[in-house]
Parts: structure tokens; sequence; C-alpha cells
């Protein structure tokens, strides 16, 4: 699958929202209700294409989305005024939500990780970003592909 990076650095090509499997969407639903607490979606309202298509987007409260359409950004790590406060809640890194995203019933197994959490990793896509903008210099670079420069 092609990799589709979010404004706000979310992997939107890992998220089970954009599954055409309910019971799939089912499990996300159950799994963000267990680890967040989020309570208003359901397997018909989470569907997304994707907040970078003109389709359906499981967010519809978020406020960096329509920000960067506005500014033109492909990237809110692109804009000046980054980070601000429509994006500082949306910057996760793994450990980070391993830490604080944990259900009160539980622990958060691998399989809740992959199909729940995993899509919200931005600060690698985020960092990239800044390097690419010449904001950070390129020794910044997600550990993963500083060997492959």
């Amino acid at each position: 699958m092609d990799e589709m990076i979010g404004y706000c650095g979310y992997n939107c090509h890992l998220c089970a929202a954009r599954s055409d499997d309910v019971d799939v969407r089912h499990r996300l639903v159950e799994g963000w209700r267990r680890i967040f607490g989020h309570q208003n979606y359901t397997p018909g309202n989470v569907r997304c294409d994707g907040c970078r298509e003109n389709g359906r987007v499981a967010d519809t409260s978020c406020r960096a989305r329509p920000c960067a359409r506005e500014r033109g950004v492909e990237s809110c790590a692109e804009c000046d005024e980054f980070p601000c406060e429509k994006m500082r809640h949306l910057m996760a890194g793994r450990e980070g939500l391993l830490l604080w995203c944990r259900p009160q019933e539980g622990p958060v197994t691998q399989e809740d990780y992959d199909l729940c959490m995993r899509q919200f990793v931005s600060m690698p896509n985020l960092v990239r970003t800044l390097v690419r903008a010449g904001k950070l210099g390129a020794w910044a670079m997600p550990p993963e592909e500083a060997d492959h420069r």
C-alpha cells in the first residue's frame, strides 16, 4: 500500500478506518473506546478516506486539516506557526503512546497497538518534514533513516 501521510504527520495508510471491512472498523472503534476513551465513533462514522482526500474523514472536528488546506501546506510542519495549538495534541511518538495511552483495564497488546495506535506515530514524519524544509539539520532524521542518508 502506498504511504499516505496526513497533514499532521499521521500514517493514514496504516489506519483501519480506511478499511472496507466493517468488522475491522468495529474492532478499531472498540479499541479506541478502550484505549483512548473515545465514545463518539461507530463502525459507520469512523470510515475515512484520509484527510488529504475530499471524501469521508473520521475526525470531523480536526482543526489542523482545514488550517493546512487554507495555508496550502503539504504538512503542518512546513507552516511558520508550527507547532501551534491545533497541532500539539496530534504530535505523538511510539513511546509516548505506549506510556500515556493505556486502558484502565488490561494492558495494550501488540494487536491493540497495530490496529488502534501505530497510525498516530506522527513525530518521525514531522521531523522528516522539518529536515527537508531546512528547519532542522540532517542529523535530526529519524533513526531508521539515519543510515540511509
